[in-house]
């Protein structure tokens, strides 16, 4: 799960750079809130062809709030659970008409590994992906039925009142 709790970083390649290598203790520690790696797996994501967004529904509503108030969440269909310099990651997506479904998981999968891997430096012992609808380019972007159905039942229920 996503959370806040500090872990301190050892990066899995003994090639890496002493300057920024945290084992260094006498330069001091560094530590990456499970946050910011739900971000950057999440940013990871989001930029692979045939991804439209991610999330589920009420969480894509959430998100569509979140966004007309300026305010995007990055990590939104993201799930980490790091520990002891390795993390994995949980993503819900909604891929793009008519992009071939294993390859959006499989791409997407690739460049969470790849951005947690180099960025961050944790061992990424899996990446988890589920495809829980398609966007039609006939969409709009904030559009989808369960949010549609929802839009119409409040506006029903304030007619009423």
């Amino acid at each position: 799960m996503t959370g806040t709790s500090p872990h301190p970083v050892t990066p899995n390649d003994s090639t890496a750079d002493p300057a920024i290598d945290p084992a260094n203790a006498t330069r001091g520690t560094t530590v990456i809130t499970d946050s910011v790696v739900a971000k950057i797996a999440g940013l990871a994501a989001r930029e692979v062809p045939g991804v439209h967004t991610l999330g589920g529904g009420a969480a894509r509503v959430l998100g569509a709030i979140r966004e007309a108030l300026s305010s995007a969440d990055h990590s939104q269909g993201v799930s980490v659970d790091v520990g002891d310099g390795q993390v994995s990651v949980d993503l819900t997506i909604v891929a793009t008409y008519p992009a071939a479904l294993p390859r959006v998981a499989e791409d997407a999968r690739n460049a969470v590994i790849e951005a947690l891997e180099t960025l961050v430096g944790l061992r990424v012992t899996g990446v988890n992906v589920t495809i829980n609808d398609v966007h039609f380019p006939d969409e709009t972007a904030d559009t989808d039925s369960d949010s549609d159905t929802d839009q119409t039942t409040i506006t029903d229920e304030n007619r009423a009142q």
